[in-house]
């Protein structure tokens, strides 16, 4: 989980530096839309994320069921 949260980091930080680039932010407003940023991507992978699968559970099966026989034979 630590290489998708270092991901998450890595984009909220490199949004917000094309923000300043762009001249869309301030430097002095870094901390505060970064945490913004941060929170949006966060939940939106996150959401995206598919739960971890399970391993199939084992059947428990009976003995085999086999045809009778009326142990006559033709």
């Amino acid at each position: 989980m630590a290489s998708i949260d270092e991901h998450i980091l890595k984009t909220a930080k490199e949004v917000v530096v094309k923000f300043i680039e762009c001249g869309r932010l301030s430097p002095t407003g870094f901390a505060e839309t970064f945490q913004s940023v941060y929170k949006v991507v966060d939940e939106t992978v996150k959401s995206r994320q598919k739960p971890p699968e399970k391993e199939p559970e084992a059947k428990i099966q009976g003995p085999a069921h086999k045809p009778q026989t009326s142990g006559k034979k033709s």
